[in-house]
């Protein structure tokens, strides 16, 4: 395993047979906390979506935790997307099933098989976002943050190398997305890799990290003085 987690080359990234983004080089490495920001209908994404194998990489070359994106057949997509945890915006947890059973739902659908270590599992990933004692309500018990942060143990329950969050805190007030942060932070100090769309400034002023933009067809890094 490389150091080299992501790692994109002269690509260029189409929905249907419209370029969304073209000229795209760049790599993310083991253990960066990276943003990806940029006005609605800039291309974030169509980004992360080629990266999770939702949108084919038809030109250029690509590698996400060792996967060649180019070559990528429709029966290997799941095996990729047990090295990713993805951490949509709008939760996307079951609603008819406890925190608990949701954990539970993914772990049986990636192949884990032994009860007691599901069960161990299930509360390692609650214990580390701080909902180890909600397991058994229901999404509709829970606040916009608290669901948020269930969906954050969710995408770790395979211990991913890379975590890719597209815009988490985007249903959720000031004071709540920085707490949410505050668990990506410690979820990246412990050595997770950390791609998070995010079009929240204020979050990048707070948190400053490494930062790629979405703007005119391209992804370009830049200085946080020049966002």
């Amino acid at each position: 395993m490389s150091n080299t987690i992501v790692e994109l080359r002269d690509v260029a990234i189409y929905q249907r047979e419209n370029l969304v983004l073209s000229e795209i080089n760049l790599s993310i490495n083991k253990g960066e906390f990276v943003y990806l920001i940029g006005k609605t209908g800039s291309g974030k994404s169509s980004f992360m979506k080629t990266l999770y194998g939702d949108l084919p990489l038809t030109q250029g070359s690509g590698t996400v935790t060792d996967f060649d994106l180019k070559t990528l057949k429709e029966k290997d997509i799941p095996f990729l997307r047990r090295k990713l945890g993805i951490v949509f915006q709008d939760f996307n947890l079951l609603p008819d099933r406890t925190v608990n059973d949701n954990l539970l739902f993914v772990l049986r659908a990636t192949g884990w098989k032994d009860k007691d270590k599901m069960v161990s599992r299930i509360e390692e990933v609650l214990g580390r976002v701080g909902m180890k004692t909600k397991g058994f309500k229901f999404p509709h018990q829970l606040s916009g943050g608290e669901q948020q942060r269930v969906a954050i143990a969710r995408a770790l329950l395979n211990d991913p190398e890379l975590i890719l969050a597209d815009e988490p805190t985007g249903n959720l007030d000031p004071q709540t997305s920085v707490e949410v942060m505050k668990v990506l932070q410690e979820i990246n100090q412990n050595g997770r890799t950390i791609l998070m769309a995010t079009h929240d400034y204020a979050l990048l002023l707070k948190f400053p990290s490494k930062t790629l933009k979405c703007d005119g067809s391209k992804v370009f890094e830049v200085v946080q003085k020049n966002i």
